[in-house]
């Protein structure tokens, strides 16, 4: 036994220790009690069909559950008994043509000041694509507010031309008739945000125009990484027609706004968070 024991890289006392009857006792009550934490865990994991990672499952815990746990605690239920989050894959998506001489560009006055301390001030906008049903593709183009995270206004459609930009700052508009004072939105150099029409209803809506260095991803960044969580989180395999996948941006867009927790918002959803910001103003 010696001989074995030094083999392995045990004691004798911790080799008998090991397998006492206390020790044995101890094992069972401890994985008894780390499978009825992992059920809870599991609860969270699958709020409303998104998968999440420790620091998302601690706050839906939190705020649906009323639940605290540590998240070092978290970490170690999801490694013991292998619950894996999602992991985020490289942006493919490949940025449209480039503008021809009527297009015009603006400067970049956002300077990548994100976080201004009011919401509606800031409004990102970007496109993205979604892959469903076997090599189907789909375009989503978002609105975000900087300040709380909140997508204001959406348009999913099988195409990119612009009216996938102009609907969505229709939807802006219909959804908020009333912005801060100076507000403006922000996007990348695209041929959609460089567009006259584009640019004239902006105008039109009383709002500034900001727009990313070329080729700079980083003067975007919040938007790209919201892009990244959805299409981590959002469950596509089964949609078959474009309305599956309007429905499915749908049901994600709720959950993300008023459910999803987010730990640089004091662990609220964007919707509550934005209804903090009001209260504390």
């Amino acid at each position: 036994m010696r001989y074995l024991c030094k083999i392995i890289g045990v004691s004798r006392s911790g080799y008998y220790n090991y397998f006492h009857e206390k020790s044995v006792r101890k094992r069972k009550a401890r994985n008894a009690a780390d499978e009825i934490v992992r059920d809870i865990i599991l609860k969270a994991y699958h709020f409303r069909r998104r998968k999440k990672g420790a620091r998302q499952i601690k706050m839906t815990l939190e705020n649906q559950y009323h639940i605290i746990y540590n998240i070092k605690r978290i970490r170690r239920i999801m490694k013991k008994f292998n619950i894996f989050c999602p992991i985020r894959k490289a942006n493919p998506y490949r940025r449209m043509a480039k503008a021809t001489h009527e297009h015009r560009t603006c400067p970049n006055l956002l300077q990548r000041q994100f976080k201004q301390g009011v919401a509606g001030k800031v409004l990102l906008t970007d496109i993205t694509y979604l892959s469903y049903a076997s090599g189907k593709r789909a375009y989503l183009s978002t609105i975000k507010d900087a300040e709380t995270n909140e997508i204001l206004a959406y348009e999913v459609s099988d195409k990119i031309t612009l009216d996938i930009a102009l609907n969505t700052l229709h939807n802006l508009k219909r959804n908020h008739t009333h912005f801060v004072k100076d507000a403006f939105i922000h996007s990348d150099q695209g041929f959609h945000y460089t567009n006259p029409q584009f640019q004239k209803l902006v105008k039109e809506m009383r709002l500034g125009q900001s727009m990313s260095r070329r080729g700079n991803c980083w003067d975007n960044a919040p938007q790209e990484s919201f892009f990244g969580h959805l299409k981590d989180e959002m469950d596509l395999k089964n949609c078959e027609t474009l309305d599956d996948v309007k429905h499915e941006v749908r049901s994600y867009m709720l959950y993300y706004n008023h459910y999803r927790g987010q730990w640089n918002l004091k662990k609220m959803p964007p919707a509550k968070y934005r209804q903090h910001l009001l209260q504390v103003a």
